[in-house]
């Protein structure tokens, strides 16, 4: 078995193999066109936390849990691509800044306590997110957490 890889022109057809089917990967990337904002139903516009936590939301929340993503350039390359646009779609989901449901006070209530929870128990942000350093940004110290959980309880209704 060995002395396959040891052939010249083994190993030259294997990465040619390989760059070709890389490259045929990336005809098939998602779209990583943001869903349209509509002005009034944001989270800021309907329920604006105090000034540093809304930096805070922005930082750490939004670019998975919001309709504003900021799309890094490894975003663009297959497989990658597939998971972060698979993941972004969860977390959409989940939580959308972008579509906070500010007319119906229990589920602003529920979303706030879920909020609260997620950061409280370090669930959010996501450690692959912050992994590598990849996104510091969204590392939140424990002072930080704090400001978060204070505000998801004193803002629920």
């Amino acid at each position: 078995m060995q002395n396959i890889f040891r052939s010249k022109k083994i190993r030259r057809r294997i990465l040619i193999t390989a760059g070709l089917v890389f490259f045929g990967m990336q005809l098939f990337n998602p779209s990583l066109k943001n869903p349209p904002v509509v002005s009034g139903h944001d989270l800021m516009a309907t329920n604006p936390p105090p000034p540093e936590v809304a930096a805070l939301l922005h930082e750490a929340c939004y670019d998975c849990h919001s309709n504003e993503t900021r799309w890094p350039w490894y975003a663009h390359v297959a497989p990658v691509s597939w998971w972060i646009v698979s993941h972004m779609k969860e977390g959409r989901e989940g939580l959308n800044f972008s579509e906070w449901p500010h007319a119906d006070a229990n589920t602003v209530g529920d979303e706030l306590g879920s909020i609260g929870h997620q950061v409280q128990t370090r669930k959010m942000p996501l450690p692959s997110y912050t992994w590598l350093g990849m996104h510091p940004e969204a590392k939140l110290t424990d002072e930080q957490r704090g400001r978060i959980l204070k505000w998801t309880e004193s803002a629920a209704p």
